[in-house]
């Protein structure tokens, strides 16, 4: 394969920028345009090892650096890898990468580098994944999630199953192709046992699916309400910044401001929209229309109200209409007297947080009211958790298969279509670890990856 080199730090200005090099002639490329001080010879350099110098094109300094040399197999990508660090201007990290190119190297694709760690086996695809997953986390439990991805929990517990699958094929096939030798019979009752662990055990892997799927992604949520109910302040004191205007007048709010929090372990993709209310001025009821729209398309409702009023005939009407959506009524205003009519409220909802947004209180309440809804306390679901729709959808086909196996048992079907089933649900596993896998899903895996990892 070609020599591959990318900035592996971000696009942007910082204290330091690395510019990475692998392949057979990574050295190669970085003693052309590297010169260590002291004379050190750049191609005699030991894996794990550093050199101070300077990078160089066509006898021009570039800048002071540091050479870090990783050699095959005992590097990321198992090939030699060269990592020049220098300072971390934009233009001087691009003029290095420049002289790589001009020495020999390519540019490399978009998640390039750690598509060579799978394709040298230093990972498996659900390894790789989690690569991104790892980039991408925003909080302490999706972090935990994508570093037990990193270190093979799914590998390791799809390989269980795919180990027992194997076993039972091996078994099935010598009983089947050698009915004259002294082979014991497959007991189907027995049979039928041990699919329904394999069963279980692959339940299991996608059981958190959902969950591990909030915690990634984030919640949609909509903060709804009448006017003046305190909706963009709850926003505002959420983002912790002013990103929705605030005033008294009814209807400021028109359009649908959007911003991500994270509240505990949860992200929550806000919506601020507009107060609900009956109206005759044509842009605000466009604005309301564009809410409800909101409401529908919602994960989650944070209805407001305004705990200094009577519920009006907008909240009923509110009330009605989120009944069967996962809802935290949220009164506000808690820092004056109290006449809204609560045994409504906790007639209609079951999670009912009281706040003053203008004071930031009640806030813990309410995340842990959102933590309840989805539950999100992390000791109730298991961090072996897959990572995406694709290894989902791997783990439901396998667990497709062996269902249908036990089926076929059950009903006394033959043992050769036991056999193919079971053979369908290792070739899912394959393809959930990569083992056996297409080009094209290959491609599609790492082309959500950024250039340089």
């Amino acid at each position: 394969m070609s020599t591959i080199a990318a900035i592996s730090t971000p696009n942007a200005a910082g204290g330091i920028a690395v510019i990475r090099i692998s392949g057979d002639n990574a050295i190669d490329v970085a003693q052309r345009i590297f010169t260590p001080f002291g004379g050190k010879n750049v191609e005699t350099m030991e894996g794990y090892t550093c050199a101070y110098g300077i990078a160089h094109s066509g006898g021009e300094r570039i800048d002071d650096c540091i050479l870090t040399v990783f050699r095959s197999p005992h590097s990321y990508t198992g090939e030699d890898i060269a990592e020049i660090s220098c300072h971390g201007g934009l233009f001087v990290s691009k003029k290095i990468l420049r002289a790589a190119l001009k020495n020999g190297a390519v540019i490399a694709e978009a998640g390039e580098f750690t598509k060579r760690a799978y394709l040298n086996g230093k990972i498996d695809l659900t390894q790789a994944e989690s690569v991104m997953d790892i980039i991408a986390a925003k909080s302490e439990t999706e972090l935990k999630m994508a570093e037990n991805l990193r270190e093979g929990a799914v590998y390791k517990a799809a390989q269980k199953c795919s180990a027992r699958l194997i076993k039972l094929l091996g078994g099935l096939a010598a009983w089947t192709d050698y009915p004259d030798e002294d082979i014991p019979e497959v007991e189907p009752n027995a049979l039928s046992a041990e699919l329904s662990e394999i069963a279980g055990d692959l339940s299991a892997l996608i059981a958190d699916y959902d969950r591990g799927r909030i915690i990634r992604n984030g919640v949609a949520t909509a903060i709804v309400g009448r006017p003046n109910v305190g909706k963009s302040t709850l926003f505002n004191c959420l983002s912790g910044c002013r990103r929705s205007i605030v005033t008294d007048i009814a209807g400021t709010t028109r359009d649908v401001v959007e911003e991500t929090v994270v509240l505990g372990d949860i992200a929550l993709r806000l919506s601020d929209t507009a107060g609900i209310r009956e109206t005759d001025d044509v842009i605000e009821g466009i604005g309301v229309e564009i809410a409800w729209k909101t409401v529908e398309a919602a994960e989650l409702v944070i209805a407001v109200f305004d705990g200094s009023c009577p519920l009006t005939a907008d909240d009923l009407e509110l009330i009605n209409k989120i009944k069967n959506k996962k809802c935290i009524a949220v009164v506000n205003k808690s820092d004056e007297e109290t006449v809204i009519d609560e045994a409504v409220l906790k007639d209609s909802f079951i999670h009912l947080v009281y706040i003053s947004a203008k004071e930031n209180t009640g806030i813990s309440e309410l995340e842990s009211a959102v933590n309840d809804i989805f539950e999100m306390n992390p000791d109730s679901f298991s961090m072996t958790t897959v990572s995406n729709e694709r290894q989902k959808l791997c783990i439901e086909k396998a667990l497709g298969a062996v269902r249908e196996a036990i089926n076929a048992i059950n009903f006394g079907e033959m043992l050769d279509a036991v056999n193919v089933l079971l053979d369908e649900a290792e070739q899912s596993l394959l393809e959930l670890t990569g083992e056996k896998i297409t080009d094209a899903v290959v491609d599609e895996v790492f082309s959500r990856f950024c250039v340089g990892k």
